[in-house]
This record gives structure tokens, sequence and C-alpha cells, in this order.
């Protein structure tokens, strides 16, 4: 219990700080009026030193013998990043010191971010892994509701909260003890054998993929329409939606398989695309969108962020298959804030979402050939118990009769 309560507060604390530096950062971005060009540059950057710091950790860390030493210094490296976000208020900022803390903010998430997500998935089962993976979610969702309240334009106060964020991670080292004195090292896979290999693989990263580019255009066609304050409530409640149906498909995910709890997203976010390729001016259909957005959402995190890549490495370390799942989501985040603006406007919102909706249609089929990661015999267990309740409850109905 006590290593489960440590990866919580791990991971989820690494979460909400990188998205509160990440935008602390944006604004400062934003705020200095730098011309497109330059914005191009210091997201190309900063996204690349995202993907080579979590391809070099899950590389060292497919490495090492004794993990926490490597866990413990990057933990520190992080607390050293968000003091040196102080920078901002104490020397000019130029597009280059912006550039530097982009880069320390980039490694110190993702150089331990596949060690953090081994952990996750050899602390739990594939029987268990969804629904503790929901349980993660929660704890995310909830700090950075909490970490929004307190945040403010204040640069030195951020500081001071970006740090003691980042602190929690090193407090949680005294929960994973037993973990590192269990650790054993196992052998490697590479990137290559993955992306080559492994069909099963292929078979679900197409999928979250495809979703992953084009899951950006939605919110800012929206805030082109309705304004900015319709698209900020409208996202608080597709994000209380993601929290409840995200435990919601946690709990499925565990007991019917992951395809179908995917499939079921991907029909939802679908025909949720193909009513806005009908009518985007309708704001009722906004409305629809906003809690499909919310409950499909519920469904991905869990799945293509904790669940299948954890199932899908079995016995192997499991840092490179969560590397490769993660990497659609980021390059999500970077089409957003480059090219998303400018296809936004150069192409009518109808094409825009009625070319989004046959794409997730599309995406559907290959989780058709995807192999069902859950085993059968867990969810044989699962239908037999399910049938002894149901027989216990009719035969008690019969005898009170």
């Amino acid at each position: 219990m006590k290593v489960k309560l440590g990866t919580i507060i791990t991971i989820a604390n690494l979460f909400v700080w990188y998205y509160h530096a990440s935008t602390v950062l944006r604004g400062v971005i934003d705020r200095i009026l730098l011309n497109q060009v330059e914005k191009l540059i210091l997201n190309v950057v900063f996204f690349s030193v995202i993907i080579v710091s979590m391809t070099g950790g899950a590389y060292i860390s497919g490495k090492l013998v004794h993990l926490k030493r490597f866990i413990l210094l990057w933990n520190l490296f992080g607390v050293f990043s968000s003091l040196a976000l102080a920078m901002l208020e104490m020397i000019p900022v130029t597009t280059f010191n912006i550039l530097f803390l982009l880069s320390l903010v980039g490694i110190s998430f993702g150089l331990g971010f596949p060690s953090c997500m081994r952990i996750f998935a050899d602390i739990t089962e594939e029987r268990n892994r969804a629904w503790f993976g929901s349980i993660l979610i929660l704890f995310m969702f909830m700090g950075l509701f909490v970490s929004g309240f307190i945040t403010s334009m204040n640069s030195f106060w951020n500081v001071l909260v970006l740090t003691a964020f980042r602190s929690l991670g090193l407090i949680s080292f005294r929960f994973l003890n037993d973990y590192f004195l269990n650790y054993k090292q196992k052998r490697e896979v590479s990137f290559v054998f993955l992306l080559v290999k492994e069909r099963a693989v292929l078979l679900y990263l197409a999928p979250w993929s495809a979703f992953s580019i084009v899951n950006y255009l939605g919110w800012p066609i929206c805030s082109k329409i309705y304004g900015e304050e319709f698209v900020h409530h409208s996202a608080l409640v597709s994000s209380i939606i993601t929290i409840f149906f995200a435990l919601i498909s946690g709990f499925f995910a565990d007991n019917v398989g992951r395809r179908k709890v995917l499939i079921t997203g991907f029909i939802i976010f679908g025909i949720a695309y193909a009513m806005l390729g009908i009518n985007p001016y309708n704001f009722y259909v906004w409305y629809f969108y906003t809690i499909a957005d919310g409950v499909a959402w519920g469904i991905f995190y869990v799945v293509f962020w904790f669940t299948i890549w954890g199932d899908l490495a079995h016995e192997q370390p499991s840092e490179k298959y969560y590397v490769i799942g993660i990497i659609p989501y980021i390059f999500s985040g970077f089409l957003r804030v480059t090219i998303g603006p400018f296809i936004i406007n150069a192409i009518s919102e109808y094409a825009i979402f009625s070319f989004a909706a046959f794409f997730l249609f599309l995406a559907v089929i290959p989780l058709m050939f995807a192999p069902e990661t859950l085993p059968e015999k867990t969810l044989r267990e699962r239908e037999l118990r399910s049938y002894i309740e149901r027989a216990k409850r009719v035969r008690e109905k019969f005898t009170r009769g």
C-alpha cells in the first residue's frame, strides 16, 4: 500500500508540475511578443528536448542496477529547474533565456518519466492496472485544480509553488523504499524492436496517433466561434466528466477488456465530430461535444496513458513502451501551439470536423485486429463470478417466493 501511495505522489506530482511550469513559460512567451518564427523555434526545441530526454531516460533506466539514486538525482534536478524559473524576474527575458528554461523543464519532465511509469507497471497487474490508473487520473486532476487556485501572475510565487510541488517527489521516496529494495534489472528491448517486430504495439499506437493528430482542433475552433469564456467553462465541465468517466472506464477495462472500452471511446468522439461537421455553429452540438470530450478522454487517459503499454510489456522492462505511448500526446500538444491556429483560419470548420470524424472512425479498424491485453483467464473468472452472483440472486428470489 505504501508503494502505491508513493507511486501516486510521484506520477501525479510530475504531471501537475510539468503542466504549470510549461504554462508559466508559455505565458512569458506570449507576453514578450515574439514573432511566429521565434515561437516555432522555441516549441520545436521544447518538444524535441522532451522526446530526447524520455528516450535517453528509458535507455539509462534500463541499464541501471540501482534505480533509486537515479530518480533521486532527477527529482533534485527538477527542484533546481523550478528555482531557475526565478530568472524570469532577475535577468532580462530574452529568447535564449527562455530556450534555456524550456530545456530545463523538458529534461526535468522527460528524463525520469520512463522510470516512473515502469514503477507503475511493476506494482500493478493486468487485472487491476486500469483501475489503479483511474485513481491516478483522479489525483492528477485534483492536483491540477489545487495548483490552479494557488498559482498567480507573480513569478516568484509561481516559483515557490512549483518548487514545493516538485519537492513532493522527494517525499515519495519514503514510500517507495520497498520497491527499490526489491528492484531487479530486466532484459532490455530496443525501440526498433518494439516498432518493427511488436505488431500489437503498432495496432494500438495507430489509433492513438490518429486521435492525437485530429484532437487538437476542437477547442480552438470553439474559441473562434464562441469566445474564450465559453471554452474555459466547457473545458472545466469536460474535465469533471473526464474524472468521473476515468473511474468508470478503469473499472470496465479491468472487467470487460481494454479493446471494447477503447472502441466505445472512439465511437463517442467520432459521433461528436460528425455532428460538428454537420453544424459547427449549433450551440447544443457544442454541449454534446463537451460531454463526449470528457467521456472519451476519461477512457483514453486510463487506457492509453497508463494501462495498455504496461500490459504489452508483460515481464519486460516497460519504460520504452510508455515512451512510445506518450509521444502521440506530446506531438498533439506541439501541433496545437504551432500549426493549429493556421489550419483553423485557413480551412472551413465543416471540412475540418468532417475529416476528423472520418479519421476517427477509420482509427477503430486497427483495434479490431489488436489483441486483447486483459488475460483470457481473468475475463473468464470474472464472467463466472458474475454468473454465480446472478444465480444466487435468482435462487434467493425464488426461495423468498
